[in-house]
């Protein structure tokens, strides 16, 4: 993704990823669309304004974002248009929601806010504290938080609209995953080989290739191949080992090895003679590992949830999830605490939520889990279900089924088409909307 999009689409996921209460400042005090004393407007975008001050705020955010993943940016002025460009993107977009009639209650504002201050280890109330320290109204910051919140909705409901994606790129994929995965697998291949002295007569070349026909035919008869290989094999230095050539990847194969085994199943005799340079060649495959395809991390995880009401509000949640928390890592069972305060359907199973893959989860919870290793206990997580205590126990790779795979290869094709029908739907608002550049004052 270019640095364009990116800055375009960073406020879409800062909500769930921030993890100072900084950002989230300097994010909500960019958000005025009102020119302050000495500022002035960059742009007008229908009934919206861009100010010179949202673009500092933006840059500084840009800039200091990237001065701690230590990560270069473009010449100032190309970065200064490109902060331009996508809070020009992001105006038309609102303008579009509100006026497509896309809404955002307050209750899901709500739990943003609350995710916001979890996330920075802050009550709501230290957060609205925090924020007026820094000369930011709360109203505002909430404001702000709507817009992001509605940005998001739109953006993934418009956009996946556009994308289409066929049955035959389905399979496309799918074979080119499946090629890439042989060239990766590794082979164990053993052989007789009778050796072919160079300059040899036909009449030598016929004896030879006599021998090696009587070995393949003993050989799929059913004889043990290492047995036949300390017998009739004229290689020295895997004779003695069965005839093993020891696991190799299939790039380090002979071409015309890998061709002849590659079919196989493990403990299967190859049809034909290979015939090379050093002779003719008897093999089999004694080993086969295969790389991973189509596998997906599992986690197992457990988990004890609150759920806020006016009579416990979220706050009190919170609290009680410490509580639990230091409980739990004082050598209180987690599945005891679970079943005795959990108001979530697994409190009978300890909280045990069982194997999940990615994507079962709402985000904020899953990027809580994603974050914690196996035993690890997180802190009060805050998600549109309420105030979570999670602990996950264990993960594991697994193989996908057929069904599995084509789910697979959509979401990576979709993934690979949303950035093209992401601007594609951009350039048409853009197209549609009034905009009028405006030069500093003198």
């Amino acid at each position: 993704m270019n640095l364009r999009s990116r800055v375009a689409r960073a406020l879409a996921t800062w909500l769930l990823a921030s993890s100072a209460l900084a950002g989230g400042v300097a994010l909500a005090q960019s958000a005025a669309t009102a020119p302050r004393p000495g500022d002035y407007i960059v742009a007008v975008i229908n009934q919206d304004l861009v100010t010179a001050a949202e673009v500092q705020g933006r840059l500084a955010r840009i800039r200091e974002d990237a001065r701690r993943a230590n990560r270069p940016l473009p010449p100032e002025g190309r970065l200064r248009q490109q902060v331009v460009d996508a809070l020009i993107d992001e105006r038309v977009q609102l303008s579009w929601a509100r006026d497509s009639g896309t809404r955002v209650d307050d209750a899901e504002v709500d739990r943003a806010v609350a995710s916001v201050a979890a996330q920075n280890q802050l009550t709501v109330e230290q957060l609205r504290t925090q924020l007026a320290r820094e000369g930011l109204e709360f109203s505002r910051f909430r404001s702000n938080v709507r817009d992001q919140i509605l940005l998001e909705r739109v953006r993934e409901r418009e956009v996946a609209a556009r994308i289409r994606i066929t049955d035959g790129e389905v399979e496309d994929w799918l074979e080119a995953r499946r090629r890439e995965t042989a060239a990766a697998a590794s082979y164990d291949v053993a052989q007789i080989l009778v050796r072919v002295p160079e300059g040899a007569s036909e009449s030598e070349v016929a004896e030879r290739r006599a021998r090696a026909e009587q070995a393949l035919a003993r050989s799929r008869a059913g004889e043990p191949f290492p047995v036949l290989a300390r017998e009739l094999s004229d290689d020295a230095t895997t004779r003695d080992n069965g005839g093993r050539l020891g696991l190799r990847p299939a790039d380090r194969l002979p071409e015309v090895f890998l061709e002849a085994v590659r079919g196989l199943q493990v403990g299967q005799t190859a049809a034909a003679l290979v015939r090379t340079g050093a002779g003719f060649h008897v093999l089999r495959l004694a080993e086969k590992r295969e790389s991973a395809a189509f596998t997906v991390p599992q986690t197992r995880v457990r988990h004890i949830l609150l759920r806020p009401s006016a009579q416990a509000p979220q706050e009190a949640a919170l609290r009680r999830l410490a509580e639990f928390r230091r409980q739990i890592l004082g050598g209180r069972p987690f599945e005891q605490v679970a079943r005795e305060h959990s108001e979530d359907g697994s409190a009978p199973q300890g909280g045990d939520l069982g194997w999940a893959t990615p994507g079962n989860f709402v985000p904020e919870f899953e990027q809580a889990m994603a974050r914690l290793e196996p035993g690890a206990l997180s802190e009060p997580v805050v998600s549109r279900f309420g105030v979570h205590l999670i602990q996950v126990l264990e993960r594991r790779e697994v193989v996908l089924d057929a069904r599995q795979q084509r789910e697979l290869a959509r979401n990576v094709l979709r993934e690979q088409k949303f950035e093209e029908a992401y601007l594609d739907w951009i350039r048409e608002l853009r197209a549609r909307a009034y905009i009028e550049m405006r030069e500093p004052p003198a």
